[in-house]
């Protein structure tokens, strides 16, 4: 029996077929749940937290085009908001992720969470330049270090892509106990506008490090 693309019985299948394959990805996700950081948002966990539950809404084009781009690119980066990490990276973080890839952690995933590194008005959250980090440990992982960067004042995530010649070091905790949620205090002095934060999270478990760029706006 062959069905028409036009006829009713096509297009219910076609929907079937859709909600199958997302109901798949999500249970994916679930089932390798780890952790992101939470606030301010990694990018792709805060895409998932404002539209996960709308993400075919044609609004979000002109209200949050960044997260629309990062959508049509590959919706899983958003359904796999707890999975960007590297394997393997033994502490040379800037060895393994080139300049332009770090907040796809050198597009990590065969390039499941490239539309990350997407120069652009990034949807930020306000803060002061003495704020918390929070990272939610899904899976109970812990830390042998957290290590938090701010960019430096003059870089502008709108227009430039994020090199590691343009983080700072503002914060550092060493070995984590699990738990589901892990606050580090930061302090970014000097800074005012747009900046992104960049965590990495070297968990204990094994050699699997975390990478999570944060828009936020200094004031």
């Amino acid at each position: 029996m062959s069905f028409s693309r036009r006829s009713p019985v096509f297009r219910v299948l076609a929907v079937a077929v859709s909600v199958l394959a997302l109901l798949t990805s999500v249970v994916a996700g679930s089932a390798s749940a780890h952790g992101s950081a939470t606030d301010p948002p990694a990018r792709n966990y805060g895409c998932h937290q404002r539209w996960g539950s709308d993400f075919q809404n044609p609004a979000m084009a002109t209200r949050d085009p960044m997260c629309w781009q990062a959508w049509q690119a590959d919706s899983n980066a958003m359904w796999n908001w707890n999975g960007l990490y590297r394997e393997g990276v033994a502490g040379n973080h800037q060895a393994a992720i080139p300049d332009g890839q770090l907040c796809s952690a050198g597009r990590t995933q065969n390039g499941r969470y490239a539309a990350m590194d997407k120069v652009g008005a990034w949807q930020a959250v306000t803060k002061s330049t003495s704020f918390t980090v929070n990272v939610h440990d899904q899976a109970l992982h812990g830390a042998d270090y957290y290590r938090v960067y701010v960019t430096r004042q003059g870089f502008d995530p709108t227009t430039q892509a994020l090199g590691w010649g343009n983080l700072e070091l503002r914060a550092q905790v060493g070995r984590t106990a699990p738990a589901n949620n892990t606050q580090i205090s930061v302090t970014a002095p000097g800074r005012s506008g747009r900046h992104i934060v960049y965590t990495i999270w070297q968990a204990s478990h094994l050699d699997q490090s975390y990478y999570f760029c944060s828009d936020v706006i200094f004031q």
